[in-house]
């Protein structure tokens, strides 16, 4: 899997590519957890999402926000880093510009970003948010969701607790128009630290929604 380096708007940004034969294959970015609290593309989680979507047939990128390994720039309380995630979509559809689908997936800090991504950029037809860290941010910006997706918690997370979890999910079923799935993976933490009993089922939850949604737009 190729390194890039590709411009962002305080300099340049270290990613991970990940391209598909095929040049009208989907595209996904992968958003990683908080850059304070050693979060990094190469968090578990997130290089699992990588691989999730790439073997579902997406040309994938996930990339380390500013200030995380080789990218420059400071951490900027998530302004700076929607405008870096802005970037890296820019590049992958720039990369890409026959791909008539576009996700993007996001895990804690990393799932906040996305969301965020979904209301700028008309063009994401889907995402998957894990972990959601709905205690720790407003997530009041998503009135309406444009699109729709898949919000997945593990039910023993005590860094973003449930119940805020299903107070956000339960604010997006209100809206019409899209369909907001809720998965749940039995007795995980935040970070699915039992790879058999937890990662397994969430990545695994994560491809069986993402194949569904992509065969419903085949039709």
């Amino acid at each position: 899997m190729p390194e890039v380096i590709f411009p962002g708007p305080e300099g340049r940004l270290e990613g991970r590519y990940h391209p598909q034969k095929s040049a009208d294959a989907p595209i996904a970015i992968v958003l990683h957890p908080h850059p304070l609290y050693g979060g990094s593309m190469n968090n578990r989680v997130v290089h699992r999402l990588h691989y999730a979507f790439y073997e579902l047939g997406f040309t994938v990128l996930r990339f380390n926000f500013r200030g995380v390994g080789r990218s420059q720039g400071e951490y900027d309380q998530g302004v700076g880093e929607l405008s870096d995630a802005a970037s890296a979509l820019d590049y992958l559809q720039a990369l890409n510009p026959n791909s008539k689908h576009c996700w993007v997936a996001g895990f804690s800090f990393g799932a906040w970003i996305g969301m965020q991504l979904l209301m700028r950029r008309p063009e994401i037809t889907g995402f998957v948010s894990v972990a959601p860290p709905a205690n720790m941010y407003d997530f009041s910006f998503l009135a309406p969701c444009p699109s729709s997706g898949l919000i997945i918690n593990g039910t023993a997370d005590k860094v973003a607790p449930p119940k805020d979890t299903h107070s956000l999910v339960a604010k997006l079923h209100e809206q019409r128009g899209i369909t907001i799935t809720h998965c749940e993976i039995e007795g995980a933490g935040h970070f699915f630290e039992d790879d058999e009993a937890h990662m397994a089922p969430m990545i695994a939850t994560v491809q069986d929604y993402v194949r569904r949604r992509l065969g419903e737009a085949t039709r």
